[in-house]
This record gives C-alpha cells, structure tokens and sequence, in this order.
C-alpha cells in the first residue's frame, strides 16, 4: 500500500486564487461580497447617483477582469431588486443588460426579492420528505432507536441548513416543516401506536 501526498499545488491554489483577486474590489464603492469565484455586489438605490454609482461599479468590475484575464460569465450575472421603493433600473455588464430575477439560489438558500421564504421552505422540505422515503424503503427496521438517528443525520440537515438566515415567520411555512416531522414520527411504530391509542 503507497502513501499519498497531496501535491502543494492543491494546497497553494486556493490561497494564491485569494491573492490573485483580492485587489478587484479596491476601486468599489458599491459592497462588494466575496465567496471564492462568486461574487456580489449590492448598492441602496435611492437617487439617480446611486444608479450611476452601481452601474459604474459594475464597469469597473468588467475592466478589472480584462485587465487580469479572468472574464465574467454576463450570462450568468443576474439583477434581484428588492424593496418596495427600488426604481426597477436594468444594469448592463460589458455591454450585456443582465437578466432581472425575482429569486435567485445564494449558496443553496433561495432568496426572493420579496424576502419571504416560502420558496426556500418547499425546497428544504422536498429533500427532506425524498430522504423520508429513503428512510421507509430501505430500513426494515422502524424502531426509535434506527428511525431517530437516521431523521437526526439525513432529514433533519435539510431543515436546518442556513436556517438562521431564512428561519420561518409564517405560520404556513412553520406548519410545512412540521408537517415533515409528523411524517417522521409516523414511521416509528411504538410512538405512532402510543399517539393512536
């Protein structure tokens, strides 16, 4: 049996990738938020000089990575208004009018220009009742001690993941989720016995 080395490069790469763009943002006056090769940069809009500011903070951005040889994908570069007093004002990149969304995947949470989280609790909640169905399927085995380890580790992570930023308000969202907790419940036999009688 051989050892295995990791090459330094593995270790280096992501290091030297931080140094090679971290300046991109000195010229910035908009907020600028950085998550290795993603990056968003958010302005409030309240006069026509905020337009101007964003819209030349995003060329600045464009000229950035000309200057440096790393393009920006415009296809993939998208505008998600929020607030009820936002202007709606469409904003280009190199020349590209980027896409305007009305919610937009941050990371695995979904994130609406409303800012309810009804789209992000039926995600969280379809991957929670698939592993469910995993869970009921595959295990013979329905007593508390194999169905709550296995809830605990495969369905109840999709619940809580990031839940501190879309925790549900509404009462509708919160009974979804507890929806799925139900179900769990349903599939442990003694407790669901003791609940029927």
């Amino acid at each position: 049996m051989g050892a295995q080395w990791s090459s330094p490069e593995s270790v280096l790469g992501p290091l030297l990738f931080v140094v090679y763009i971290n300046d991109n943002d000195e010229q910035i006056v908009s907020k600028i938020l950085k998550f290795t090769d993603d990056a968003k940069i958010y302005h409030i809009v309240q006069s026509p000089k905020d337009i101007e500011t964003l819209q030349s903070d995003l060329h600045r951005l464009v000229e950035w990575s000309k200057d440096w040889q790393m393009l920006s994908n415009t296809d993939k570069c998208k505008v998600l208004h929020f607030g009820f007093n936002n202007p709606h004002i469409d904003y280009s990149m190199d020349g590209v009018k980027l896409q305007l969304v009305k919610e937009e995947k941050n990371l695995g949470v979904t994130v609406s220009a409303d800012m309810k989280w009804e789209r992000q609790c039926i995600e969280a909640i379809k991957k929670a009742n698939k592993m469910l169905g995993l869970i009921k399927r595959n295990f013979q085995d329905k007593s508390k001690d194999t169905v709550i380890p296995l809830y605990k580790s495969l369905v109840r992570p999709h619940l809580k993941y990031c839940c501190q930023v879309w925790s549900p308000y509404l009462s509708k969202d919160i009974n979804l989720i507890e929806g799925v907790q139900r179900m769990a419940t349903k599939l442990i036999k003694d407790i669901y016995k003791a609940f029927v009688l």
